[in-house]
């Protein structure tokens, strides 16, 4: 098993079996609105499977938390975007209260290397 990114309560990465499980993502910019916040994560999400020898392509399943699900419009305008055309992966979407009130999403990935 691989770890990347360690602190002392969480990895951003850990990788086994050639299987990417990526740590919940939340936007590093809080004030954004919705497309914005999730447009964050989804960057935060490229950026750490390409660390670990993967990309979008290549997930399995996702997980996403929203705060409200009168922003679901708004996420999925974000993730239509971005998503790889023809690899929408298994994806869950659940309202959940976030550590942080001023999130609006945290969105959890799990991937194949490639």
């Amino acid at each position: 098993m691989q770890r990347f990114r360690v602190e002392d309560r969480y990895s951003d990465i850990a990788v086994f079996n050639k299987t990417v499980y990526l740590a919940g993502q939340v936007p590093e910019d809080a004030s954004q609105d919705i497309v914005g916040q999730t447009q964050n994560v989804l960057m935060q999400i490229d950026r750490l499977l390409a660390e670990a020898g993967s990309d979008k392509t290549q997930i399995l399943m996702c997980q996403i938390f929203i705060s409200d699900m009168k922003n679901m419009a708004g996420m999925n305008q974000a993730w239509d975007a971005w998503v790889a055309p023809g690899n929408a992966p298994p994806r869950a979407t659940v309202e959940a209260a976030l550590a942080n009130p001023e999130w609006l999403l945290e969105v959890v990935v799990t991937a194949a290397q490639l």
